[in-house]
């Protein structure tokens, strides 16, 4: 049986120990943290102890690039006391992208740079996608491609319907980049037209993603043991959590 987690990013506009004890109540068994639940230190034993309460385990955590390359001690220390075994940097500000393949390749680089002393005490390091990744440059070359190009030890969580919004094909992505992926984020699509007050993403398998077969194809094909609920704006969190893990139960 597969555990899922929750990207407690979902619920940023509801209260974060409302929605821990909602999620274990629901029978999620994991959670993917954020900045906003533990960058201030002083608070991890409360979010410690919030989390043993819902019988839950933050596998994973977002850390911003910031972080990682300029205080691994700080992300290191976070990570030890929760239990962290995933960290992913999840965006590139529009500003700071690259524009050309060599700076997608030197960004790739400096990932895994930035990434090293995690390896190295045993942490699972990479990269969370969005769509801008899969967006060709004009010279025909994929970003994401010149990611792992430069950094040819980061590992991917694979935001799969980012993927998607991209214009690209999720099974040949997934076959592409293969044991290179150590987490999916499963979220769903809306219909065209449909949902735009929650921005065209819809609660996992009511939407246009053929989830059961992609499931199979990431379980086929990678090595990711870590799958994670995901709406970047639910109207009601509860709802998404809830219809998203008895669908996701069936994939």
């Amino acid at each position: 049986m597969t555990n899922f987690s929750y990207q407690l990013y979902s619920s940023r506009n509801w209260g974060n120990d409302e929605t821990i004890a909602m999620i274990g109540e629901l029978g999620y068994a994991e959670c993917e943290g954020y900045g906003a639940f533990y960058n201030e230190l002083d608070g991890i034993d409360a979010l410690k102890a919030n989390l043993k309460a819902a019988g839950l385990h933050m596998k994973s955590g977002h850390f911003s690039l910031d972080m990682v390359e300029n205080d691994p001690d700080r992300v290191l220390a976070i990570c030890g006391a929760l239990n962290i075994e995933h960290v992913y940097v999840p965006f590139l500000m529009p500003e700071d992208r690259p524009t050309d393949a060599a700076g997608w390749r030197a960004f790739g680089a400096r990932l895994e740079k930035a990434g090293a002393p995690l390896v190295a005490k045993g942490l699972i390091f990479g990269w969370h996608n969005h769509d801008f990744e899969f967006n060709d440059l004009t010279s025909g070359e994929l970003p994401q491609d010149l990611i792992a190009e430069g950094g040819p030890t980061l590992k991917f969580e694979l935001d799969i319907a980012w993927v998607v919004r991209g214009g690209k094909d999720p099974i040949e992505v997934i076959k592409r980049y293969g044991k290179r992926i150590t987490a999916v984020h499963v979220k769903d699509i809306a219909p065209a037209g449909e949902k735009t007050s929650e921005d065209g993403w819809a609660d996992a398998g009511t939407g246009t993603m053929d989830w059961p077969a992609i499931m199979a194809c990431v379980r086929e094909y990678t090595s990711a043991n870590l799958f994670v609920m995901e709406h970047d704006n639910p109207s009601d969190h509860k709802r998404f959590a809830a219809v998203s893990i008895e669908n996701a139960r069936k994939f």
